[in-house]
């Protein structure tokens, strides 16, 4: 996020929420958003699917799923066919402006309202309204990202705010909402396979000579594997070992057959986990973690705020922390390690990160934070933190405007496959369900999956709301319970992804986004009959 959640809900004038339910998603950021209405601010929603907060919004545009970038570049045509753009932003602040104006030129109101099964008026007035406000801040979430072409999806969100001069301000911004509790703090470690932490390039000769010294290793200048590309890579037995830890591809890959069949194709599978995952079960060796509640270090959210976690629960058994885990078995295959603390290991983080360089436990736990966190860029000891970023001018120098055209969605209905069906959360499931569905209260609520049809679509196919049925896509079938209403347009159906009966996971799409290897979560096509 470049700017700070109180800011988008104190702040605001108008908030634009792109392809992000966050009252199920996320809920305390829900709430917030909610309070920010009631204290006057307004609010369009760009999803798909009704949500709780469309019935709020002065304007609910409800897109076709994959055509996010044809909205976007729409709503940049109207600013600027309507002189609505920042022109002394523009020549200040950006370069790239031309190749931005001329790509736009051809996505009229008209043009768009076709691709996106939206009303050209509704985003005439849509696109009025974010550009006359003057805070009004972007969030978005998974709804951009995971489509083939995501990533030019998330430039088309900063292009829409360099557009109309909304970065570096108070109330502005673009803001990429968080999916787990520490995405943010695994993605600055460098959990992507291009990056050393504070997303220095593994192929910077002065940051890769940097961490050699450090850690008295030589380091490759290669990127490594994404984790979606190591499915097909082990099939062809380029990778011939795995080690897992807190992760379940098992219930939360695409195309789940694709993925057993990998897994089933290695010679060695280790998961380090709380609990036995369908993954694990799978695993040669599991190793296991302990729980968060067990754990002492740090949490950094989706606003870039480094805050401590402090352990609050010793539990009996052999559970060990994942740090212990990983430096033992450096140790036992020949690379000497100490077991540092963790207060030590965010010493190391803040001596290479420069992000993180003026944090530390000491700090964290001081009166100073109070409880607060820091937010990063941190660079020293006494710095704040920054709440927002590219304030004055952007942290690249001038902001470069990246134009990208709409590329339909990998797999489109046909005859046979008729329907689009998009996946998504509930609010009583957290992700792989690894912890919640062990919840019996919860279980109660909302204990089996189902399948979101829109009320035309079941009408033509003789479906009742509450009536099991089969859905089936190229990949594979399941059956579910079908929930009848107009909440999806019609031709278009919605699955959560928590559950393993009726998984939509088993039928999901793995065409990855060309830069970033996200699936195509949000678009696949499927038939649905009854049983």
């Amino acid at each position: 996020m470049t700017n700070t959640i109180a800011d988008v809900t104190h702040e605001s004038d108008v908030i634009l929420l792109v392809g992000s339910n966050p009252e199920e998603a996320h809920p305390v950021l829900g709430m917030q958003i909610r309070q920010a209405l009631q204290r006057g601010a307004k609010l369009i929603v760009v999803d798909p699917r009704d949500i709780g907060l469309s019935k709020q919004a002065t304007f609910h545009l409800k897109l076709k799923p994959g055509t996010n970038i044809a909205f976007i570049n729409g709503l940049m045509h109207v600013i600027l066919e309507e002189g609505l753009e920042d022109k002394d932003f523009i020549a200040q602040h950006t370069e790239g402006f031309e190749a931005l104006r001329d790509m736009v030129a051809d996505y009229t109101p008209e043009r768009v309202a076709e691709i996106c099964h939206v009303d050209a008026g509704e985003l005439r007035a849509a696109a009025r309204l974010y550009a006359k406000a003057d805070k009004a801040p972007i969030l978005y979430c998974l709804g951009v990202t995971e489509h083939s072409t995501g990533t030019e999806g998330v430039m088309s969100l900063a292009n829409l705010a360099l557009l109309v001069g909304k970065l570096g301000r108070p109330g502005c911004g673009v803001n990429p909402i968080r999916g787990q509790n520490n995405v943010q703090g695994a993605c600055d470690m460098g959990a992507s396979p291009t990056d050393f932490p504070g997303y220095q390039k593994v192929t910077d000769p002065e940051a890769r000579a940097k961490f050699e010294k450090a850690w008295g290793v030589s380091l490759s200048d290669q990127p490594g594997m994404y984790a979606t590309d190591c499915f097909p890579a082990m099939l062809e037995g380029k990778i011939r070992g795995l080690f897992i830890f807190g992760e379940d591809p098992m219930r939360t890959d695409p195309d789940t057959h694709h993925v057993q069949k990998a897994l089933n194709s290695l010679d060695f599978l280790v998961v380090d986990e709380l609990f036995l995952t369908e993954t694990a079960k799978m695993a040669d060796v599991v190793l296991p973690g302990i729980s968060y509640a067990e754990k002492e270090g740090t949490f950094t959210n989706t606003e870039r705020r480094i805050q401590r976690v402090r352990k609050a629960v010793t539990v009996p058994g052999n559970a060990k922390p994942d740090t212990w885990i990983f430096t033992e078995i450096m140790r036992r295959m020949g690379y000497d390690q100490p077991h540092l603390t963790p207060a030590q290991i965010m010493d190391e983080i803040a001596s290479l990160t420069p992000s993180y360089g003026g944090v530390s436990h000491a700090r964290l736990d001081s009166d100073e934070v109070a409880g607060q966190g820091l937010q990063w860029p941190c660079p020293t000891a006494d710095h704040p933190g920054t709440p927002i970023l590219h304030v004055g001018h952007c942290v690249r120098g001038k902001a470069l405007f990246r134009p990208a055209a709409y590329t339909p969605s990998a797999e489109l209905p046909d005859e046979e496959y008729p329907l689009i069906m998009m996946t998504g959360r509930i609010l009583y499931h957290y992700n792989a369900c690894a912890m919640t569905d062990k919840t019996p209260g919860i279980v109660e609520l909302a204990g089996g999956s189902f399948i979101e049809v829109n009320d035309q679509d079941a009408a033509k196919l003789g479906i009742t709301d509450g009536e099991t049925v089969q859905v089936s896509s190229r990949r594979g079938v399941i059956e579910t319970t079908a929930r009848v209403s107009s909440k999806t347009s019609p031709g278009e159906c919605w699955m959560p992804f928590h559950y393993m009966d009726g998984n939509c996971n088993w039928l999901t799409n793995a065409a990855l986004d060309r830069i970033a290897r996200a699936p195509e979560y949000k678009v696949c096509a499927v038939k649905i009959a009854k049983l």
